[in-house]
């Protein structure tokens, strides 16, 4: 089984974004219009991926994919997708109302905040509300951490000290960092050790272009805290696991990377 931590299905809106421009000349391929469902369930078909959490994007200026959007997929495809839910941090009792709505009405299955998308770190206490509701809903904290591909600043993705205080400040949460946290690959592998609730996904990332050190941790003692992504449409899931066997992962790592991990930090069946 295999289950994808980090996909979007996305809207026109989404995709037509101007700060995605970067995405797509580094892909040399065009974002569609639109995306049909059929092509999100085959990309994952080819994949052997059963089942994809699907974010919910919330800007500065509104949402790109709104909760009920990703809501909507979920309930057409329960086998296939997980809903994670995305709020406006510009207003924080509106974000733990709308984040308590997702969990208990929607049946998401956790939070995700994109920082640059409002240039707030995830130590600034606009988030801190969030956190403290993740813990109570008993669902994982999910964001992204290293350089960002769009055009807008790479600092709220440093691991440390950011996500670091956050660690700190709420050893009960669950906090899955995305995009592996390149160039601080090392800083992320740091807290995923020092901290129990700290885990990293591979979303936005082939497998031929994991650096080595998180190759290395994954191989050994960090088979229990990486989880496999794609960060689709950006990258295809197999196209993102076309190289998995030159990782040299035992039958336990492997498992656990592609839906072991998954199942645990999300509470999935």
């Amino acid at each position: 089984m295999t289950i994808d931590a980090w996909m979007q299905h996305p809207s026109a809106k989404f995709l037509g974004h101007e700060m995605f421009a970067s995405l797509r000349r580094w892909t040399q391929q065009e974002m569609p219009s639109a995306v049909p469902v059929e092509l999100t369930l085959a990309a994952m078909d080819a994949a052997g991926v059963e089942l994809g959490l699907l974010s919910a994007w919330h800007g500065p200026d509104g949402p790109l994919i709104a909760n009920d959007e990703v809501a909507a997929l979920v309930a057409a495809h329960p086998t296939r997708f997980a809903g994670l839910a995305a709020v406006n941090l510009h207003r924080p009792m509106q974000a733990v109302r709308e984040l308590r709505r997702s969990v208990k009405e929607l049946g998401f299955k956790g939070l995700r905040v994109i920082p640059w998308l409002w240039g707030l770190p995830p130590n600034d206490r606009r988030y801190y509300p969030l956190y403290a509701e993740c813990v109570e809903l008993g669902v994982p904290f999910c964001t992204q951490v290293g350089h960002t591909g769009p055009l807008r600043s790479s600092e709220t993705g440093r691991p440390i000290p950011y996500l670091d205080d956050v660690a700190l400040d709420f050893p009960e949460l669950r906090i899955v960092a995305g995009h592996i946290g390149y160039p601080w690959t090392e800083e992320m592998i740091a807290l995923a050790r020092k901290y129990p609730n700290v885990f990293i996904d591979t979303s936005a990332y082939t497998a031929k272009r994991y650096p080595p050190e998180l190759v290395r941790y994954l191989q050994g003692g960090g088979r229990h805290k990486v989880l496999f992504g794609s960060n689709f449409p950006m990258i295809l899931p197999g196209k993102a696991l076309a190289d998995l066997d030159s990782l040299g992962l035992d039958g336990e790592a492997r498992a656990l990377f592609l839906a072991g991990n998954a199942k645990r930090v999300f509470g999935l069946p």
